[in-house]
């Protein structure tokens, strides 16, 4: 398949200049709210399943009589090996699909050609990630209902809320990188 002469990019080329794509059909305003959400979508999963992946491996090479020490088939390992798979396959699709919106333009038809046809190849990984994640949840379910029925373990989440400031700050910076693409196009 040659992407430089792929039918998209054919189409792009021929269409009417615009500063959104033409799926959009001139709104600009939702095609800035795609573009913040799928780059939104790309850092925050990427910073969930880069924290999941350090305290993964921070925990299995702990020494076995640390407190820290996690099996390699403990609770929650699972946890954050699902964890991990779903982040990951979120950040891929939301990456493919951003590059595709970041890229977009009437002027480089074929490098547009060329991130649609990356985005159509990192659409069935990614889905496969994530089914490899559902697959791990549903083998895993029985033995981690198992364990949390031993004993009531509240969980107060509202205590964990300011662990979202930097994901929430860097959501922020997000939604100006989408407006200043669009506006200063």
């Amino acid at each position: 398949m040659s992407v430089a002469n792929s039918m998209a990019a054919c189409a792009l080329a021929s269409g009417p200049p615009a500063l959104s794509p033409p799926s959009f059909e001139g709104h600009d305003w939702l095609y800035i709210l795609n573009l913040f959400v799928f780059l939104a979508g790309t850092g925050v999963c990427t910073m969930l399943f880069l924290k999941l992946a350090t305290d993964s491996v921070r925990c299995l090479l702990a020494p076995e009589n640390s407190p820290d020490h996690d099996g390699w088939s403990s609770p929650i390992q699972l946890y954050r090996r699902i964890g991990m798979l779903w982040s990951f396959a979120f950040a891929l699709r939301c990456f493919a699909e951003m590059q595709s919106l970041w890229r977009w333009g009437p002027l480089d038809a074929h490098g547009d050609g060329r991130g649609m046809a990356l985005k159509r190849m990192l659409d069935p990984v990614s889905a496969d990630i994530g089914f490899l994640g559902l697959a791990l949840l549903f083998l895993s379910l029985p033995g981690i209902t198992y364990q949390l029925r031993k004993e009531p373990h509240p969980i107060n989440m509202w205590i964990s809320l300011p662990l979202l400031k930097r994901p929430g700050g860097l959501v922020l910076c997000y939604l100006g990188c989408a407006i200043a693409v669009v506006v200063f196009r």
